[in-house]
């Protein structure tokens, strides 16, 4: 991995933990990213040298205004990518994030305006995600947990919170993917354990499934 594409990876994750936390510090980078803490240290002085952070020892990390925009770029390839990887290509929804992994560092901003183009605009990538405009906005739209519906509730699952080739795969084969409506049964008092129906069939969830599914 070059230098670059080294930068882009920690801005993305840094980026990505910002969204959820306010606490973001070399522990949790370097968890995400499977790194050192000395390799960490080394990279965020280096980052806020470029203007694409504030950092200050002992306190949280904040990427800037600078920063946002260039994250937000990194992800805009990797959803697009995925989506056309999807779209247009025909490759299933858990095959697409290591594709995109490497193709997210090409800098042709052409390339990917085309990608868009071809795709029609989209809003979300494959997995529900927001997929970033050219100027680094978001889609703001907000969805609920599967988790946190009640018995009688008919929802659509519309994005999903986490995702691994492994979870992809366990959708795949409860025959569960973006659009299915889903109606709420049951929820077990003990485990919060759901019995949904959908697509015609009766399956109980687990909690755990449940959390990571959005809906509205």
């Amino acid at each position: 991995m070059n230098n670059s594409q080294s930068i882009e990876n920690y801005l993305k994750v840094i980026f990505n933990q910002a969204i959820a936390t306010d606490d973001v510090n070399t522990t949790s980078i370097a968890q995400a990213l499977e790194v050192s803490l000395p390799s960490v240290n080394s990279m965020v002085k280096k980052l806020a040298g470029m203007g694409l952070l504030e950092y200050e020892k002992y306190k949280p990390l904040k990427i800037t205004a600078k920063g946002r925009n260039m994250a937000a770029m990194i992800i805009r390839k990797h959803r697009l990518t995925e989506m056309y990887l999807v779209e247009k290509m025909g490759f299933g929804w858990e095959e697409v994030h290591e594709i995109a992994e490497q193709l997210e560092h090409i800098q042709s901003v052409s390339f990917f305006d085309r990608m868009d183009e071809i795709l029609g605009f989209p809003e979300r990538d494959p997995h529900g995600s927001p997929i970033p405009t050219r100027n680094g906005d978001f889609s703001t739209q907000k969805f609920r947990l599967l988790s946190d519906c009640q018995p009688e509730e008919l929802v659509t699952l519309k994005a999903l919170s986490k995702t691994t080739d492994e979870f992809l795969k366990y959708l795949n084969s409860k025959g569960l993917a973006l659009g299915v409506e889903v109606e709420i049964l049951e929820v077990e008092a003990y485990d919060k354990n759901m019995k949904v129906s959908y697509g015609g069939h009766t399956e109980v969830l687990s909690a755990l499934v449940c959390s990571k599914l959005l809906v509205n």
